[in-house]
């Protein structure tokens, strides 16, 4: 990995030490807009659980938190430095047991199958360690019929090709394209059972 490879991982990637600090604080600010967009387009109910892959700051998490009434929002981000900004900025809610915020990887995510009716994550797929084994994960922790929405600025990288390739190598749906004034995003259906689910069910 090069010198400026290491540098935007440690702003932006995963984020560390005071980079990722400063990082996490223009996350903030330049994912907020995206993470409104794609959280409307989840269309999430007030009972809904949704989770966040790659929370970031903790900007998203916020924004869920305050579309449900009774359901439940959880997130995942495998910076211990993105935890500390976001469980801050998500104090009240974290303590009230509606917010729940981890550790951890894309393709490891620690709840059961079918937990979850929507899945989000904004400029976060493309520093997964593996894109497509970290949608099956989403997949698998979506209830059938549950979606995901992935949203990305012009500076992630990501061309909306190799989005909606990886999406139905994973297993989901009918993507689509929604394309706004600050990027796109692409939603998709989880159109059934778990390859884990289907794998037990068919012993």
């Amino acid at each position: 990995m090069n010198v400026v490879k290491r540098i935007l991982m440690r702003a932006f990637g995963c984020p560390q030490g005071v980079l990722g600090s400063l990082g996490g604080t223009l996350m903030a600010r330049m994912n907020r807009r995206m993470a409104q967009r794609a959280s409307e387009l989840l269309d999430i109910q007030p009972s809904d659980k949704t989770l966040e892959v790659g929370f970031g700051p903790g900007v998203g998490i916020q924004l869920l938190a305050r579309a449900v009434a009774s359901g439940w929002i959880a997130g995942i981000d495998p910076s211990e430095k993105m935890l500390e900004q976001a469980r801050t900025r998500n104090a009240a809610d974290i303590r009230a047991g509606r917010v729940e915020l981890r550790r951890g990887a894309a393709d490891a995510l620690p709840y059961e199958d079918a937990t979850f009716d929507g899945v989000m994550a904004i400029n976060s797929l493309q520093v997964w360690p593996d894109a497509v084994a970290g949608l099956r994960e989403a997949r698998r922790v979506l209830r059938p019929g549950g979606r995901v929405v992935l949203g990305f600025t012009p500076q992630s990288g990501q061309t909306k090709e190799n989005v909606t390739a990886a999406l139905t190598t994973a297993g989901f749906a009918d993507p689509r394209v929604v394309d706004l004034e600050e990027g796109y995003c692409v939603l998709a259906v989880n159109p059934g059972r778990s390859d884990r689910a289907a794998s037990i069910a068919d012993r």
